[in-house]
C-alpha cells in the first residue's frame, strides 16, 4: 500500500513538472522587427505572442500622412500650401505640444523655421547659400507668435509662413507606436525610430532597457558608432539631436545643421550633442533640439528650472577635447 501511495506522489511530482514546464514554454516571447519610414531605420523589440508589424507600417504610414513635408498629400504640406483644411490629429498634437515647447523655450524651438532651414539647405527643399538682406527677409516670415490653431485650422498672420515639425515628429512617431503597444496591453517593450526611443518595463534579459549614447565623432557617414556611455532606463523617453555630423562647409567655415529661429543663422556652440530624457519622446526630441539653439549654459539654466527633464551634453573644450555635463538626475540612469 505504502508503495503504491509513493508511486502515486511520484506520478503527481513527475506530471506538476511537465505542467509547470509545459507553461514555462507556453510564455509570451520577446519580438524584434526593423525597417526603414521617414528616411531612417526602426528597431522595435517587445513582448507579445504575434507579430505586430503590419499593424506598425500601417500606424507610421498614417502619421506620414499627417506631418511629413516629404508627402506631398500630407496634412502639413497641404497647410504650407494654404489649402483650406481641418487638420487630424496627429498634427494637432504635434503643433500643440510644439507651441508650448517653443513658449518654454523662448523661441529657441520653433516650428515655423522651415524657410530659414530650406535657404540654409537643411530643410526639405534645396537651397542657397543665404545673404543677410535674405535672411532678415525670412525673418518677418519666422516666429511661432504669428501662427495659431483654431477649430483644428492653421492660421497664420502670413501666407507665406511654412511649418516644419522636423525637430519633433520623429519623437512623437516613437510615441504614437508605443501608445499602440500599450492599447495591445504590452508590458514589455524598446521602440527605437532613428536613435529616438521610448521603453517600457524590462528588456529580454528582465533588466532596464540599455541605450548608448555615441562619441560625437566627426564622422559624416556614421561609420564610427563609440560609445560615450550608457544610459539604463525604463517608463521614459530620450532623444539625442548632434552637430558633429550634419553640417558643411562653405568659403572655409564649418555650418552645422541646427539653426537658431530667432536669428536666422547656424547655431556656433560648444555642444556637440544634446541627449534629453522626459516622460514621452516628443518633448525629449524638441528640447534636444532646443538645447543645442540655447547653447550649454541656458540649456543648464532650463535644466535646472525644470528637474523632471534630464540630459546628457557632450561638448568642446577650449582645446577641442571632448567634454561633459549632466543633470544631477541624470546619474542615476548612467550604468556602472
Amino acid at each position: 500500500m505504502k508503495t503504491k501511495k509513493n508511486f502515486l506522489w511520484l506520478a503527481f511530482l513527475i506530471l506538476a513538472t511537465i505542467w509547470i514546464l509545459a507553461r514555462r514554454n507556453q510564455q509570451t516571447s520577446y519580438y524584434s522587427i526593423k525597417g526603414l519610414v521617414f528616411g531612417t531605420v526602426y528597431k522595435i523589440t517587445y513582448e507579445h505572442e504575434g507579430d505586430l508589424k503590419p499593424e506598425i507600417e500601417a500606424e507610421l504610414q498614417r502619421f506620414d500622412n499627417s506631418l511629413s513635408p516629404f508627402n506631398d498629400s500630407s496634412v502639413i504640406s497641404r497647410v504650407n500650401r494654404n489649402e483650406e483644411l481641418v487638420t487630424d490629429s496627429f498634427f494637432q498634437n504635434c503643433f500643440n505640444r510644439s507651441m508650448e515647447i517653443s513658449r518654454e523655450t523662448k523661441g529657441a524651438f520653433d516650428i515655423t523655421v522651415a524657410p530659414l532651414a530650406n535657404a540654409w539647405g537643411f530643410g526639405f527643399k534645396k537651397g542657397a547659400f543665404p545673404d543677410s538682406l535674405m535672411i532678415d527677409s525670412l525673418l518677418q516670415i519666422t516666429g511661432y507668435e504669428k501662427v495659431n490653431l483654431e477649430n483644428g485650422e492653421v492660421i497664420k498672420q502670413d501666407p507665406r509662413i511654412m511649418l516644419s515639425c522636423s525637430a519633433v515628429a520623429k519623437g512623437y512617431s516613437v510615441d504614437v507606436v508605443a501608445r499602440l503597444l500599450d492599447r495591445k496591453g504590452i508590458k514589455n517593450y524598446m521602440v527605437d525610430i532613428g536613435g529616438e526611443v521610448v521603453v517600457k518595463g524590462k528588456n529580454p534579459s528582465n533588466n532596464l532597457w540599455r541605450i548608448g549614447i555615441n562619441k560625437p565623432v566627426d564622422d559624416s557617414l556614421a561609420i564610427n558608432q563609440d560609445l560615450q556611455t550608457i544610459l539604463e532606463i525604463s517608463d521614459l523617453g530620450l532623444a539625442t539631436s548632434g552637430n558633429y555630423r550634419n553640417y558643411y562647409y562653405k568659403d572655409g567655415k564649418k555650418y552645422a545643421h541646427t539653426i537658431d529661429p530667432r536669428t536666422g543663422y547656424p547655431v556656433q556652440h560648444s555642444i556637440l550633442s544634446s541627449t534629453v530624457i522626459a516622460k514621452d519622446c516628443m518633448t525629449a526630441d524638441a528640447l534636444a533640439t532646443a538645447f543645442m539653439v540655447m547653447g550649454l549654459e541656458k540649456a543648464e539654466t532650463f535644466c535646472k528650472a525644470n528637474p523632471e527633464i534630464d540630459a546628457y551634453f557632450i561638448y568642446s573644450g577650449e582645446n577641442g577635447e571632448f567634454k561633459t555635463y549632466y543633470t544631477e538626475g541624470m546619474k542615476k540612469y548612467i550604468a556602472k
